[in-house]
């Protein structure tokens, strides 16, 4: 079963720019008048990511009945990601080290007066834990849980799979598997419509954040996010193509071709899991098998989070530096671990990045002062993390099937 592909007038990539182009012009002519558009367009980006968990769901369980995920898979799977995360890390705390944006940075009095500091709780690992094992059939679907999903998907989809190769299995096996590969192509239809009507949600998101912002806050994080930004761009340009080029043997131009969409997708609507039918059709596209790409795009969605695991690297440097603290190189490591545990934590949450970060910083003992003021210039640099994740997804996707060829080749 192949996902649909997109047929309109204009490309979708297009149509999103332009949507942003409006957004940010309604946003400053019109300014706190567009607020009520904010509404309407995250209401929106929420269905398609509600939408979506179930997509996930189907997606594995299709893939485990056509072609079986072995241990070995899994731990292809598990390779790549840990090479790019801990690239990702590296990039970050680099960076951070490097320059030392927080130096720059000048908190004014009334900002800090102002701030309304976020309420967490510190990272407990037994709770992350539990959290994966879900406590009812449809719990993991009403919390958009995608680690319990996941989990759920994998189970029955071995299941089903072990009967399915039973000589005697029973007719009614057999209907299930067609039943839910049903399911799967109408769901992605129905997705795919709703991604039509994404640049009008972008519009809304774009106006209403401008609207609310505006471009004043720049000024005084301007260097924090240009390291933030120049940090994956590293990650993209430097560490993606490897895999893509050198260990799947694809060319980097038709990888471009086919991901422009998803990529610009994540751009506006700022989230991985909504771009998620995108980056499947994408994948289908470049001819990747169904077992490596429902295996990284939808099995290691919450692994593959190298946008946020760098990001936060940088942004806990940042904060540091911001308030005169000097971490250890002990401390630093320490938080670049709490940041792997908070970005899987909080999968399926609205604003992952900023309330992952804010675990991290209670994990480290930071004050949190500074997280709102950093809000404020946060829609530009999530839009950046949310297209590092997707092009993660793919990029794992892709390694999973370079390094299962190169197996196959040398047999």
């Amino acid at each position: 079963m192949s996902s649909p592909t997109i047929r309109t007038e204009r490309p979708l990539a297009l149509r999103i720019v332009v949507a942003m182009a409006l957004g940010v012009l309604a946003g400053v002519v019109f300014r706190d008048s567009m607020a009520p558009l904010g509404i309407v367009g995250k209401l929106f980006i929420q269905l398609i990511k509600v939408m979506a968990i179930p997509l996930v769901f189907f997606s594995i369980l299709d893939a485990m009945i056509a072609t079986q995920i072995s241990w070995k898979s899994a731990g292809r799977l598990f390779l790549v990601v840990l090479i790019n995360t801990s690239i990702a890390l590296s990039i970050g705390l680099t960076l951070s080290n490097l320059v030392e944006p927080g130096r720059y940075f000048e908190r004014s009095a009334q900002a800090a007066a102002t701030a309304v500091v976020p309420k967490v709780d510190s990272i407990d690992f037994a709770k992350v834990l539990s959290s994966v094992v879900p406590t009812s059939i449809v719990g993991p679907f009403a919390d958009n849980n995608v680690i319990s999903v996941v989990l759920l998907a994998l189970l029955l989809g071995a299941a089903l799979r072990q009967h399915l190769t039973d000589e005697k299995a029973d007719y009614e096996l057999v209907h299930a598997e067609r039943l839910i590969r049903t399911i799967l192509s109408v769901w992605s239809s129905v997705l795919m419509l709703l991604v039509r009507l994404v640049p009008i949600a972008v519009f809304c998101v774009t106006a209403r954040t401008v609207g609310e912002y505006g471009f004043e806050p720049f000024k005084g994080l301007a260097l924090y996010i240009a390291l933030a930004v120049v940090g994956m761009a590293i990650q993209i340009v430097c560490v993606y193509p490897i895999w893509i080029r050198f260990v799947a043997g694809m060319s980097l131009s038709r990888f471009v071709e086919f991901a422009k969409k998803p990529v610009v997708c994540a751009f506006g609507t700022n989230s991985s899991l909504a771009t998620l039918p995108l980056t499947l059709d994408a994948l289908d596209s470049l001819e990747i098998s169904k077992s490596s790409s429902r295996l990284g795009a939808c099995i290691g969605t919450n692994l593959n989070n190298d946008g946020i695991v760098l990001y936060e690297a940088m942004a806990v440097l940042f904060v540091a530096q911001a308030f005169g603290l000097e971490l250890s190189f002990g401390q630093q490591i320490m938080a670049a671990l709490m940041s792997l545990v908070a970005a899987i934590g909080v999968a399926g949450v609205p604003e992952a990045g900023v309330v992952s970060l804010s675990l991290v910083l209670t994990a480290v003992g930071l004050p949190l002062e500074i997280v709102p003021l950093l809000l404020t210039v946060d829609w530009i640099v999530a839009r950046m993390r949310s297209i590092t994740n997707v092009l993660s997804d793919m990029t794992v996707s892709i390694g999973i099937e370079g390094l299962q060829r190169g197996r196959a080749g040398r047999s």
